[in-house]
């Protein structure tokens, strides 16, 4: 099992630091498919996996001069932070509500699937409207740091979508604003649930293949990066939101088979 987790973290978070999807939304539907882990540990497994590729990929693309830090990205992923942590506090009510793993699992994988509908949809669109406020920075941030959190998968390709049609960033620029985002409201996350209930709860046995699959995918998701040009990158989210919006309507049905 420990192979196969670090295979797919170090798959989802090379293509996840390509195209600024994070790796989140591959690992947790995969996860959900193999089935050995509750929603709780496949949100944990997937932030800290996540986070990991973040760091390695925003220290090699400052270090490389590739993109600068501005304003408007500190004030979105800092704000992304508050929502990292209302997502996480949403996540937990609703475990504890519902208390079905396997019903959380359906709402998450039919929300993220409508989302991902819609992130093809308008993957290649820009509002001609300035969103240039702190305001709307803010809001922003708070948005994605939720939608993050909630559904366990770092919030890429939302993001990805947000920064280019809201804000009219190329493909390679979007992808890098949606990194530094998934950082903050990962780690946010990750603080929350130390702070609440620790990580004593949950198995992560497997979390160290994943964090060294994941900081080699860092490494190789921004070396790729700096060597293909925005037409590319822009393929390769349009080709990866398809691949995994299937296997989110796949593990619907799989679920809800097991369910009756």
């Amino acid at each position: 099992m420990n192979i196969i987790l670090f295979a797919i973290s170090i798959f989802a978070t090379t293509i996840g630091a390509i195209t600024g999807i994070g790796g989140g939304v591959i690992i947790k539907p995969i996860l959900d498919l193999i089935g050995v882990f509750d929603v709780a540990t496949i949100s944990i497994l997937s932030s800290f996996t996540v986070l990991s590729m973040a760091v390695v990929s925003t220290y090699k693309q400052i270090k490389l001069k590739i993109f600068k830090i501005s304003l408007r990205l500190i004030l979105i992923g800092g704000a992304s932070i508050l929502g990292g942590i209302i997502g996480q506090s949403l996540l937990d009510l609703s475990i504890s509500y519902v208390n079905s793993s396997s019903i959380i699992k359906v709402i998450q994988n039919v929300i993220m699937t409508i989302l991902l509908i819609m992130v093809y949809l308008y993957r290649d669109k820009s509002l001609n409207i300035k969103f240039n406020t702190n305001i709307t920075y803010f809001s922003i941030g708070i948005f994605l740091g939720v939608i993050s959190s909630v559904l366990g998968i770092g919030g890429g390709p939302i993001n990805v979508v947000v920064f280019t049609l809201l804000f009219g960033l190329s493909a390679k620029e979007a992808a890098f604003n949606s990194i530094i985002t998934i950082l903050f409201s990962n780690i946010s996350k990750l603080m929350t649930v130390l702070i609440n209930t620790g990580f004593g709860a949950y198995d992560l046995s497997g979390l160290p293949f994943m964090i060294i699959g994941a900081v080699l995918g860092g490494f190789m998701g921004s070396f790729i990066s700096k060597m293909v040009d925005d037409r590319k990158v822009k393929y390769m989210f349009s080709y990866m939101t398809i691949v995994i919006t299937g296997i989110n309507i796949y593990s619907i049905f799989q679920v809800l088979y097991f369910i009756n």
